[in-house]
């Protein structure tokens, strides 16, 4: 056995005992899934409050806390499972409280660089935050009509690995461009994949966006 996989196998264990204890102590999982917004929140607090002088240092703070709030992200649905609590409101809880985590992060940059009077990447910050919605959107709506919409690689853990590796080495511009273009990517290669399953399909009652 290496020592990653031993690693790993440690880590596994440790996380089904939080699992454990969280089922006995009966939290409900929507619960533990607002508190990953809640952290999420403070993250974008370190970011909205950082200036010229102490930039690393709060960027390199929001990085952790966003890797805490990963925590949640990993215990929620396990949670839900092992307390027998798996529902479609959950999914779609969860669903919905990503995307105000996700917008909460990018919020706080744009007051950062407003605040800086750094005004191309207000408007850059600003076009990675609706990307990064119509990323999501594009997959649920494009479910809705073909069933499944996997293609494309920009969704939400590659963006949050970028955020994070932005966040701690202080390289938060060039992560947002790299998002920017690989989320624009993945939404056009969404459209053309739903356009080219629906062709000639006929169109459900309901289904008008």
């Amino acid at each position: 056995m290496t020592w990653t996989s031993a690693f790993g196998r440690a880590c596994g264990v440790l996380l089904d005992r939080i699992v454990r204890w969280l089922a006995l102590a009966r939290i409900n999982p929507n619960v533990l899934t607002f508190l990953g917004l809640v952290v999420n929140t403070i993250a974008a607090f370190l970011f909205g409050s950082a200036n010229a002088d102490n930039q690393a240092r709060m960027f390199f703070y929001a990085g952790l806390v966003i890797i805490g709030s990963g925590f949640f992200d990993l215990v929620d649905g396990q949670v839900a499972r092992a307390t027998n609590r798996v529902t479609r409101f959950g999914a779609f809880f969860d669903s919905v409280v990503d995307r105000y985590s996700d917008a909460s992060q990018f919020l706080g940059l744009l007051v950062y660089y407003a605040r800086g009077q750094r005004f191309s990447y207000v408007v850059l910050t600003a076009f990675v935050m609706v990307s990064a919605i119509m990323v999501s959107y594009t997959r649920a709506r494009a479910e809705s009509l073909i069933g499944s919409c996997r293609v494309g690689f920009m969704e939400r853990p590659e963006r949050l690995v970028l955020v994070i590796i932005g966040a701690l080495f202080n390289r938060m511009a060039p992560v947002l461009w790299v998002i920017a273009v690989l989320s624009t990517i993945t939404v056009i290669h969404r459209i053309q994949y739903t356009w080219a399953r629906t062709q000639d399909a006929p169109i459900r009652s309901g289904q008008a966006a």
